[in-house]
């Protein structure tokens, strides 16, 4: 059981955690500083450092959180699906049930906010990126041992993983570029991304409707 402490440990990390969402997204990530978010929640900036390493651990901290959300989805998927639709189908209950994961911190809109604040800060995106390569990893592991692979020798869940983690970089940027940032805007579009990677890796290409 949870103890009062715990608890409280718990709560002051969201609160720090609420506090610099909003500072990053309202003011922006280099105008932000530590002692910003500390005074903000009424802590000291020593109690900050209890929580987070620094304001990058802070401002990827609820993007970490969805990662481990989608992994542990992968994980969960029926042993019956072909690889490549318990990605998918993972990523998309993933959207689906991002509430669940987020709103006890900042509302979805907030979090969503966050992406524009990563992509256009060159420190956060190439922690970002980094930390994209660490998780392709974890989820080559997962792959090959659903399957019953050797990811070590068989390249086939390194491969997989390139092309989804790409597919949905590409779904990312677009969804920026189009301007409509709502949650159902980003699913629809990995929806439809998704469903044109079989085609476009192993048939012709026809004129391209964006219907």
């Amino acid at each position: 059981m949870e103890t009062l402490r715990e608890r409280k440990k718990q709560r002051t990390r969201e609160s720090l955690l609420r506090v610099a969402v909003e500072l990053f997204t309202e003011r922006g990530y280099e105008q932000t500083t530590v002692d910003d978010i500390a005074d903000e929640v009424g802590v000291s900036q020593r109690t900050f450092f209890r929580y987070f390493a620094g304001k990058e651990e802070a401002a990827l901290a609820l993007h970490e959180m969805t990662v481990a959300h989608f992994v542990d989805g992968v994980r969960a998927r029926p042993a019956h699906e072909p690889p490549l639709e318990a990605l998918r189908q993972a990523v998309l209950e993933g959207w689906g049930t991002l509430h669940e994961v987020v709103d006890a911190v900042v509302p979805v809109e907030r979090f969503l906010g966050m992406y524009r604040v990563i992509e256009s800060t060159p420190v956060l995106l190439a922690a970002h990126l980094r930390r994209s390569a660490e998780t392709e990893e974890v989820l080559t592991r997962v792959l090959a041992e659903r399957e019953g692979l050797d990811g070590s020798t068989d390249p086939r869940p390194r491969l997989l993983v390139a092309v989804f983690s790409g597919v949905m970089r590409v779904t990312e940027r677009q969804w920026l570029a189009d301007g409509d940032v709502s949650l159902e805007a980003m699913r629809e579009l990995t929806v439809s991304y998704l469903e044109l990677l079989g085609p476009a890796l192993t048939g012709k290409w026809p004129p391209y409707t964006n219907t």
